[in-house]
């Protein structure tokens, strides 16, 4: 995968920070932004994702007597250990 060059401003208490880190986990700066960047966005599509199930729920709400069926067929199915 290529990889391009990006100028990011950072103060200064943050690169020191950031340099404290990546040397604790024998990284570099470099390493942990693209680290956090993914993680941004790992986060943003699980909170779009969580918002589209609820957006779905408010459009069409389970039916009560579905949910009833399914959680007495699954107490008759558990093997009793």
């Amino acid at each position: 995968m290529g990889r391009r060059e990006v100028l990011v401003q950072l103060d200064d208490d943050l690169v020191a920070r950031l340099d404290r880190l990546a040397a604790k986990h024998g990284t570099n700066r470099s390493e942990l932004l693209r680290r956090g960047a993914v993680a941004v966005l790992d986060a943003e599509e699980i909170r779009q994702a969580d918002t589209e199930l609820q957006a779905s729920y408010r459009f069409t709400p389970q039916d009560p007597i579905v949910v009833e069926v399914a959680a007495r067929l699954a107490s008759e199915t558990i093997p009793n250990w």
